[in-house]
């Protein structure tokens, strides 16, 4: 078996694992910045085999500088995405924000009286 038969190329900025909605980035990236080790990986993805999770991992390894791009503009999208959705909330977002404001409002008041 080829290491590239473990993923599905769905599209430049989209790499599933075969057989699942997992993409590599969300393997990577626990494993990249969240220091992750392939354990906790396994635990972290349950569904994920051990030896998807090392695919993933030897497949960034091969192709360090193309995944790291991939990374990037992974990331990047991510941030642009959550700046749109804090400019233009949602009306469920809006009545969220106003629940949290009155439940820390409530809390400040009860701490004041006692």
């Amino acid at each position: 078996m080829l290491l590239e038969d473990y993923f599905d190329f769905l599209s430049e900025n989209e790499i599933r694992l075969k057989g699942h909605r997992v993409g590599i980035e969300d393997v990577l990236y626990e494993y990249i910045y969240n220091e992750l080790a392939p354990a906790e990986l396994a635990e972290r993805f349950p569904t994920l085999s051990a030896e998807q999770i090392h695919a993933a991992i030897l497949y960034y390894l091969n192709n360090r500088e193309r995944m790291d791009a991939y990374l990037a503009r992974w990331l990047e999208h991510g941030r642009r995405m959550r700046e749109e959705q804090a400019r233009n909330p949602t009306p469920t977002m809006l009545k969220l924000r106003r629940i949290k404001e009155a439940l820390k409002a409530t809390e400040q008041d009860e701490m004041q009286a006692a």
